[in-house]
């Protein structure tokens, strides 16, 4: 198995708490990259928070922003996909700075589904449809 789809199953079920208490792990995506977390909570969208700690404990290069289209300039784009490659969404329209991240679990003729943070509030595998994809990119190790 990919080693990002490893370090990101070990996430799964992780998931928002309703009210003013936060989930401390995802409070530890945004302190593992830096930030400061008495400015965030896990209200705060977390999608790139969580691919980028995966990647860090998976030893992969990381886009070390919060923003979900920062990834798209992060490794190489391709054509031809696979498993635990990063996928790119836009949200809300294509020229949005909106987005989402997640990683690459399969793809169907009409769908991707993808393993991230921030999906229906928690890590899971959600389908996304294939017309909101800005890029497929492959990560490089970097140790």
């Amino acid at each position: 198995m990919n080693k990002l789809i490893s370090v990101a199953l070990s996430q799964y079920g992780v998931k928002e708490v309703k009210g003013a208490k936060d989930h401390p792990q995802i409070l530890n995506y945004f302190k593992t990259m830096g930030f400061d977390i008495t400015n965030y909570n896990d209200e705060t969208a977390w999608c790139s928070a969580f691919a980028n700690w995966v990647a860090k404990e998976a030893g992969y290069e990381k886009s070390n922003k919060l923003n979900a289209r920062s990834w798209l300039s992060v490794g190489t784009s391709t054509s031809t996909p696979k498993q635990g490659d990063v996928v790119v969404l836009w949200r809300e329209n294509p020229t949005s700075w909106k987005g989402h991240v997640g990683f690459l679990i399969k793809q169907s003729k009409r769908y991707v589904y993808l393993l991230g943070g921030n999906q229906g509030n928690s890590v899971s595998i959600k389908a996304y449809p294939k017309n909101r994809i800005l890029d497929y990119r492959v990560l490089q190790k970097t140790a």
